[in-house]
């Protein structure tokens, strides 16, 4: 079996860790803290104040065998508007902004290629498109905190995160906007 990583911020840790664990060939998701000025700043009650420059984000370990990177990304942009800066659903702040960080320089190309895709006819794409630099694990009670706390806040529906788990994805049809492809999808089921 291989494995690689990648780190997404998609608003809320605890939604994009629920999504992702239920991804087959997804090996592991944490929730932590990416791309901060230092780790001793990585604790939840110093990021929440915005000077620390860390996002909330997951830590996806993957089996490429099983689920590629375009996959993974696929589901990030059906669950997150790429336009808002340091805001995703109700969560405002820098800590919320969208982000992409990649382990391997080989999945930079697959990055900006999917990114090109979503920023095609949109005004003010701001996703973040990074090597990862630097991350932390969040405290414990973030740790599979929707597990824990069933009924807990989450800015990515039940609906939308089961359509994705039918969604019937093929890298070779991811050619326009994420979002579009899973909507259309959601209308033909009825």
């Amino acid at each position: 079996m291989s494995e690689k990583t990648i780190v997404l911020a998609g608003g809320c840790f605890w939604g994009m860790e629920a999504l992702y664990r239920s991804l087959p060939g997804v090996m592991d998701a944490v929730p932590g803290y990416a791309n901060g000025k230092d780790a001793k700043y990585a604790e939840y009650q110093m990021v929440c104040t915005g000077l620390t420059e860390f996002r909330e984000a997951i830590q996806v370990t993957y089996d490429p065998e099983i689920i590629s990177l375009k996959k993974l990304l696929f589901c990030l942009f059906c669950v997150i508007d790429p336009t808002m800066y340091h805001r995703q659903g109700m969560d405002i702040g820098s800590q919320y902004q969208s982000g992409i960080y990649w382990t391997d320089p080989a999945d930079e190309e697959t990055v900006r290629a999917v990114a090109k895709i979503e920023s095609e006819g949109r005004r003010g794409f701001c996703t973040e498109l990074e090597p990862l630099k630097l991350f932390c694990p969040a405290e414990e009670y973030h740790q599979r905190y929707l597990d824990k706390n069933p009924g807990g806040y989450c800015h990515i529906s039940p609906m939308k995160r089961a359509a994705l788990l039918k969604y019937p994805y093929s890298d070779e049809t991811y050619t326009t906007h994420a979002e579009d492809l899973l909507d259309a999808f959601r209308a033909s089921e009825g």
